[in-house]
Formats: structure tokens, sequence, C-alpha cells
């Protein structure tokens, strides 16, 4: 890898990836050493949780197929060492507001047909809480996936809410933001 050229995202996109296959990878103990490694850099590289996520599903019986996404990933951090998380300073004067973005990709999962959401949260201008996961069900709409992520998304919100009053910290609002109208409209109707 220490030849390898620099690539711009850490995944292709609509890449589909199925523990199905006759092509076992030659050597999985390789395989998990690789992706252990990847799993503790999503703690301060948050840009690539999904395809870490996707990775580790075939820990148990990685094929060929799922090498070159594992070093597509490596080709990314290998050109973008001197990114991270930028912490900005908030601005005293005005009490600081509780963001959250959430996303879902239906049935992404070919096997099981799971789909995999995630979220964003942050505080001020500064990102505090993030994640990228398969869901436990299997959503029959992409509605149902989206407010499933919705879901979610709120709670982990309440639980940085109880954790911001109980430790004094000024906020103002929460908000969060998903791409789904059906589910923001599900989410809104109070009956």
């Amino acid at each position: 890898m220490t030849e390898a050229h620099f690539i711009s995202s850490p995944m292709v996109p609509n890449c589909k990836l199925s523990r199905h296959g006759a092509d076992i990878f030659h050597d999985s103990i390789l395989y998990r050493l690789v992706v252990g490694p990847l799993k503790y850099a999503t703690l301060t590289r948050p840009e690539i949780s999904f395809a870490v996520n996707k990775v580790c599903q075939f820990m148990a019986a990685p094929l060929d197929s799922h090498w070159p996404v594992m070093k597509r990933i490596l080709r990314y951090l290998k050109g973008t060492l001197f990114h991270g998380l930028l912490l900005q300073p908030a601005l005293v004067t005005k009490p600081l507001v509780l963001r959250a973005f959430c996303d879902a990709d239906w049935a992404s999962d070919v096997d099981d047909r799971h789909s995999t959401s995630g979220a964003a949260i942050f505080l001020g201008p500064n990102l505090i809480s993030w994640w990228s996961r398969k869901q436990k069900v299997t959503a029959r709409s992409s509605t149902e996936v989206e407010y499933c992520s919705l879901a979610q998304t709120s709670t982990e919100l309440t639980w940085i809410h109880a954790l911001l009053t109980e430790l004094q910290v000024p906020f103002t609002t929460l908000v969060l933001y998903g791409d789904n109208q059906s589910a923001v409209s599900i989410a809104h109707n109070t009956m």
C-alpha cells in the first residue's frame, strides 16, 4: 500500500457487497487485522463510518470481492492523513443549538434486505456524536426505514439533551433533520 495512489472517496457509490460467492479470501486473519484498526479510525474519521460498517459485516467469511473495498478505504485514508475532526470554540454570547442529521439507505444489504442508517449530531459548530449501523428490522418502504432512522436519532438526541441538562450546558433548541418528506410528515403528526 506504500505505492498506492490517493483516492477521493472511501467507497464507490451504490456498491453492493454480498456474503455469497465462491471466491473465499485467502487470508481471513489479514482481513480481520485490517478491519480492526479501521473500526478504531472511525472514532476520529466519521466520514469512513459507512464504508467500514460495510466491510465489517464480512469478517467471519470474507470474499476476494471484499478486499478491494477495504483497500479503497486505505487508499482514501492515505490521501487524507491530515484530515480529522475540527473543534471550534463556540460563541459564549449565544446559547448553543443541538442539531442532528439522519439518513437511511433502504434495503441496502443484498443478503438480508436490511437497511443501513446513520446520523451526525452537532452541538453548536462541533460534531459530537455520529454512527452508521444496520437496522435490526426489514423495512417495507423507504418511508418506514427513514422513520426508523429518525426514531433512532431522536433517542440519541434525548440522551444528549439529558446529559447536557445535567452538566448545566446552556443550549436553546433541538433540531432534527431528515430528508424524507413522508417520514417527516409522520413524525409531525400528533394523532
